[in-house]
């Protein structure tokens, strides 16, 4: 049992705690646009598939040396993984707040940046090798999509 003033590794509610999932969403995010399978990560760390699975859900932490060659591998720097964390997210370091409640299960799939259709939407992006053609596949997107409304 872990002691009152002890990091959490999951919420109260059993949970994989926010940043870890937080992390591996990032990875997941980075090896998808690099168009690497997990098995092709696995095995340029060593690892099984089901080893990067259970780091892309957060079930498992992903220790400081490891980040050190996701880094390397995935071709970012280790604060990759830490960007757009949010600061709900990051209060979770302090031992002694309950976030369970602001984080639940399934808030990461709400992001559309970590839906697979957008990161391979993405990748098929910058495949595109004309820059003109490239500007113009961007504005038929945006042209397709909802314009925003002024606030009032």
């Amino acid at each position: 049992m872990q002691s009152p003033g002890a990091p959490r590794f999951r919420t109260k509610t059993g949970n994989p705690n926010p940043i870890d999932v937080h992390v591996g969403a990032r990875m997941r995010a980075r090896r998808t646009v690099l168009g690497l399978s997990q098995e092709k990560l696995g095995a340029a760390l060593g690892l099984t598939f089901q080893q990067i699975q259970k780091y892309e859900r957060g079930t498992n932490r992903i220790g400081a040396s490891r980040l050190y060659d996701l880094s390397h591998v995935l071709g970012v720097s280790i604060s990759y993984f830490f960007d757009e964390m949010t600061d709900a997210a990051g209060a979770n370091a302090a031992p002694r707040l309950a976030v369970a409640d602001r984080f639940p299960a399934g808030a990461a799939a709400v992001d559309p940046l970590t839906k697979r259709e957008t990161l391979e939407l993405v990748r098929a992006y910058y495949k595109v090798r004309d820059p003109a053609i490239r500007k113009r596949l961007f504005e038929l997107a945006r042209s397709l999509s909802p314009t925003e409304s002024p606030d009032p």
